[in-house]
């Protein structure tokens, strides 16, 4: 459902961005469609790959965050033994 939303999204602003553009060169702005569409797919594509990075994005640092969490664990672990063993080293 986020793909649709976001690719809406983009297409609805490449809609607003043509319709402000035609209104500031003060051109008809819904005489040709065909310009219109132009902006819309394009936003749309954009969108599109939007998404894609995002995705690919929230992957990676998931993979990041995983590896940093283990080295976290390995490293708590040794510092817990080295602790223990300077506690058994003063007693």
């Amino acid at each position: 459902m986020a793909l649709i939303s976001t690719i809406l999204g983009f297409s609805a602003f490449g809609f607003g961005a043509r319709c402000f553009q035609l209104g500031l060169q003060h051109r008809p702005i819904f005489e040709a469609f065909h310009g219109h569409a132009y902006a819309v797919m394009a936003f749309g594509l954009l969108g599109a790959g939007a998404y894609t990075a995002e995705q690919k994005q929230n992957e990676m640092l998931a993979a990041k965050k995983k590896v940093l969490l283990e080295n976290r664990e390995k490293e708590n672990i040794a510092w817990e033994a080295s602790k223990a063993s300077q506690t058994a080293h003063a007693i």
